[in-house]
């Protein structure tokens, strides 16, 4: 009897899901059936949201639509939520019905972690998907509109809950808008006032001490209020409530956004393969320990690499995408496959509005407009990896070009 071809099923269509499945298309010459699920028909650049939060960046441009992208003729594209998972059972469910699959590439992407610190759900906005993102744009443009009526300055002043990438890049994209904001709207440029609130002594942890001092200065001269060293305790209706040097005090403003960490999915937090807030343990092959026909890429893998734990990015999302794909191929064809996932960690920049920005490229620093070149450059070289430079010249980042 005629052996069944292998289901790949892909389930989540971030930078790890995406890579894993164009690899396949492009490598792959076998009779598996691939597939992808993913909830929404596109694709999109978490890397950029802020400025989708701020209105720099149109969502007609940030969505990437799979069946564009995608060769149908090799790869099935299935828009569904999955809602659990059954390895087990070799299957996973979604609302539209249920995926069997011989081999399962997890790529589910990410999910804000509130610590448990209250009012956060109820009171904070998120940037964690396009949506989300758009949610907090139309805020913040009804919030400046309505001033003329409201007078209420606790309207235009935003709060930003966490040091990081994700806080970091929306104050300063929103900080570069506030003149032109402020012209449009009638409005005195004194009264908005964004702060930043963190946990760590400096903001931008992960870069060194001249990078965090640039930045900071960066920031102040924009007009952002920083309130490093300060724990968040609870979040109300208008108000952020810190402990800072020993007292509590609270910190007000009618916006405020939650970026002070992430976890990996809750539907595989959910699941019976063991994991930690929702992110599983992988080997050096990306591989479930547990269920070894299961891989796991991006947000939802701890992948180490000489005990080196590795935080979640796009650019390493990417790199374990494309790997599982190289993988997958030779182990379809029936080859054997030795050679361990290794990050190449090629740079990390943190934009500081759309012409600034700090960062580290190939171990050197970069500062100021060539920060700001790397960083489009960064997401421009994604886009040509999906897209080539036709999908380059429709959406990518240009130095002297916003959606503005």
């Amino acid at each position: 009897m005629a052996q069944q071809p292998k289901k790949i099923l892909v389930i989540g269509g971030g930078y790890g899901g995406l890579k894993a499945v164009l690899g396949l298309q492009r490598k792959y010459k076998g009779d598996a059936e691939i597939t992808l699920i993913s909830k929404h028909d596109y694709h999109y650049q978490t890397t950029l949201l802020h400025k989708v939060a701020i209105g720099t960046l149109s969502a007609r441009k940030a969505r990437i639509y799979y069946r564009k992208v995608l060769d149908l003729q090799k790869v099935h594209f299935i828009k569904d939520k999955i809602v659990e998972l059954r390895p087990k059972e070799n299957k996973v469910i979604g609302n539209g019905g249920e995926y069997f699959y011989d081999i399962l590439v997890i790529g589910l992407g990410f999910k804000p972690n509130n610590f448990g610190i209250k009012g956060v759900e109820q009171y904070a906005y998120k940037l964690s998907s396009l949506n989300a993102a758009l949610r907090l744009d139309k805020n913040i443009e009804n919030k400046f509109k309505e001033f003329v009526h409201t007078k209420n300055p606790k309207d235009l002043q935003v709060i930003v809950c966490g040091t990081g990438f994700t806080g970091i890049e929306f104050a300063a994209e929103f900080a570069t808008q506030l003149d032109e904001l402020c012209l449009i709207c009638g409005i005195d440029r004194r009264i908005p006032q964004i702060t930043c609130i963190g946990r760590s002594k400096h903001i931008l942890p992960v870069f060194s001490a001249d990078l965090v001092q640039s930045a900071e200065e960066k920031l102040e001269r924009l007009g952002v209020t920083i309130l490093s060293g300060a724990t968040i305790k609870e979040i109300k209706e208008g108000e952020v409530v810190i402990e800072k040097d020993g007292a509590t005090q609270s910190v007000y403003g009618n916006t405020i956004i939650w970026s002070a960490g992430v976890k990996g999915s809750e539907i595989v937090e959910n699941s019976e393969i063991p994991n930690k807030n929702g992110r599983i343990s992988v080997n050096a092959n990306l591989q479930c320990k547990e269920f070894p026909n299961i891989y796991v890429v991006g947000d939802c893998a701890i992948a180490t690499d000489k005990d080196a734990i590795h935080a979640p990015t796009a650019q390493l999302s990417a790199q374990m995408g494309d790997y599982v794909a190289e993988l997958l191929c030779e182990k379809l064809e029936g080859r054997t496959f030795e050679k361990p996932f290794k990050f190449n960690h090629r740079g990390t920049v943190c934009s500081i509005g759309h012409t600034d920005g700090v960062g580290i490229v190939y171990h050197k620093n970069v500062k100021g407009e060539l920060a700001a070149f790397m960083k489009n450059t960064i997401e421009n070289k994604w886009l040509y990896s999906i897209g080539g430079l036709n999908m380059v010249f429709k959406k990518g980042q240009f130095r002297y070009r916003t959606s503005n």
